[in-house]
């Protein structure tokens, strides 16, 4: 029972041999304690005669045992020992040694291969994995130019505003519209489905990761052909679906590439890439929608990623700028507000458009910070020019502001703050958003409601593009409608836009807001939105954005010739 060996045969010594100091078989435990420590404590423990220890063959590492002296032996030494211990009767134990190396290997060897098999799966789609979409990927391209005008195709897919969906009704149903989203895909690409139907031979449909999903088509006949099966597509995962019982709307951006043949070695996940920049220029688009890949987009793409990086220390490096153009009363020129323009003057790239770099810093979370930079440089300027030109300086100031911003709850400290800081009423601070943002937005129109009670003026800018009518208009908290300059351009050459921007007057005036006309160019353009008695005017014919010493010198010269 101490683990004294009774009897012992040549395998079993064989085996223990190496194991024991200088080669003496005396004591089982003890030859085995430096691999096995616990085992003859385990062993004392089991009183049950006819069972063994542990309820089967203990697995016994040996090739890592430190403990284990060198043999010297020229025969490979088993890496495994399988050890049997079986109370034979009250005082012996009957133990069975053999070397189980090759079976634990055999064993890895099919764990591996299941866990193999496993991550050519995605767990949640069950759709190809990324691993198996490039293998895809390498076969088309290796068949496409042994075969004559043979050519294959990618579809990358992205699920539009899909964090809305996890923010909205949780992970679970981001989830269910995934596995939803990945069965939509097997039907089209199933033999003779919608897309084989097309002219698409032997889609193949995967999940890369997160919302993103792609389709390989190893053969395509032409560049139409993968943009009808794009906007087949775009169609089928734009139809609701229903999560928990209730329905869900969620569309897809896809950027379709047309892989020509090519002898040179092929890169996968560089053709991925161009997928992938076609989907995004499909989803800055507006979304559900398709984009062909072509090599044009490789630079917007890099333009943009050097915007995005270098916007993040632009206001450090003080290379944004605030510029401002004057607002006039109508008729007349008789300037009676400002409104402050972010400007980007980039070392190596020039001049930045706003329209640019203010969306991507929408996108990248840094619109906060932008805003507030052009809210306090322009409060600033407001009170340099109340203290210059005292009651002939501009009535108001305006300053654009985005949806990032107003759902910010600290926004409103900081127009606060900005107020406080610079001396300026709230009566004479204007914020502007744009029509859609207003209309569609109830989380916009109780933070204006509240910019309002603070006695700050809300215009509705760009009015006449976005998603609001004039029956709507009542609804909103809007002071003042800024009607939109592809309006005015018109108001002398067609009639049908001069109603149109008489009719929008008319109700504003009925529900007490001012108007404002934009992109005035002309005498004449400013005389006909005068004579519809708008009641301000804004456009080059005044001036363009100027930076601030150069506003002052124009309010300068026109507060002279407005006293002569």
């Amino acid at each position: 029972m101490d683990g004294e060996i009774i009897l012992i045969n040549p395998m079993a010594a064989a085996l223990l041999m190496p194991l024991a100091p200088a080669g003496a078989l005396v004591n089982l435990f003890d030859v085995l304690a430096p691999l096995a420590p616990d085992l003859r404590e385990r062993a004392m423990a089991h009183a049950e005669v006819g069972s063994a220890v542990g309820g089967g063959t203990v697995r016994i590492p040996v090739a890592n045992a430190s403990a284990v002296p060198d043999a010297g032996e020229s025969r490979a030494r088993p890496s495994v020992l399988g050890l049997r211990l079986v109370r034979f009767d009250a005082g012996t134990w009957m133990a069975t040694l053999s070397d189980i190396t090759q079976s634990v290997r055999d064993e890895q060897r099919a764990l591996t291969d299941r866990l193999r098999a496993a991550s050519r799966l995605d767990g949640l789609t069950e759709l190809p994995s990324r691993e198996v979409i490039v293998e895809h990927i390498e076969r088309a391209h290796a068949a496409a130019p042994g075969s004559d005008g043979a050519q294959f195709g990618i579809l990358f897919i992205d699920i539009d505003r899909f964090q809305r969906v996890n923010a909205t009704r949780g992970l679970a149903a981001g989830d269910l519209l995934l596995q939803s989203v990945a069965d939509r895909l097997r039907r089209l690409v199933e033999p003779e489905g919608a897309l084989e139907r097309l002219g698409l031979r032997g889609p193949v449909a995967g999940r890369l990761g997160a919302d993103e999903f792609v389709i390989v088509a190893p053969e395509v006949h032409d560049a139409q052909t993968l943009a009808e099966a794009a906007r087949q597509l775009v169609g089928a995962l734009s139809e609701p679906y229903v999560i928990h019982r209730r329905a869900e709307h969620a569309s897809a951006s896809v950027g379709v590439l047309l892989v020509r043949p090519d002898p040179t070695t092929v890169d996968p996940e560089s053709l991925l890439q161009d997928a992938s920049i076609a989907m995004s220029d499909a989803k800055a688009a507006g979304g559900a929608r398709y984009s062909l890949f072509e090599p044009g987009m490789k630079a917007r793409m890099a333009r943009r990623a050097a915007i995005e990086s270098d916007l993040r220390g632009a206001l450090m490096r003080a290379e944004l700028s605030v510029a401002y153009q004057p607002i006039v009363a109508l008729p007349g020129r008789r300037c009676v507000g400002m409104e402050a323009l972010v400007r980007w003057q980039h070392p190596t790239l020039g001049a930045v458009p706003p329209q640019e770099f203010v969306a991507i810093a929408e996108e990248v979370g840094l619109i906060q910070a932008l805003g507030r930079f052009v809210l306090f440089e322009a409060c600033g300027a407001f009170a340099a020019w109340r203290h210059r030109f005292g009651d002939a300086a501009p009535a108001s100031m305006s300053v654009n502001v985005s949806r990032a911003q107003l759902a910010d709850r600290q926004f409103a400290g900081h127009v606060q703050e900005a107020l406080r800081s610079t001396g300026m009423q709230a009566s004479e601070l204007q914020l502007e958003v744009t029509e859609s943002m207003a209309a569609q937005d109830g989380v916009v129109q109780q933070a204006l409601q509240t910019l309002r009670r603070m006695g700050l003026s809300i215009a509705l800018d760009d009015f006449g593009t976005g998603y609001s009518s004039l029956a709507t208009l009542h609804l909103l908290p809007i002071d003042v409608l800024k009607i939109d300059r592809s309006f005015v351009m018109q108001v002398e050459t067609s009639l049908h836009h001069r109603v149109l921007i008489e009719a929008v007057i008319l109700v504003a005036r009925s529900l007490g807001m001012r108007t404002v006309a934009e992109g005035i160019e002309t005498e004449g353009q400013a005389a006909a939105v005068a004579a519809l008695n708008c009641d301000k005017g804004q456009g080059y014919l005044y001036s363009r954005p100027m930076p601030q010493d150069a506003a002052t010198a124009w309010l300068e010269a026109h507060r002279a010739v407005d006293a002569v």
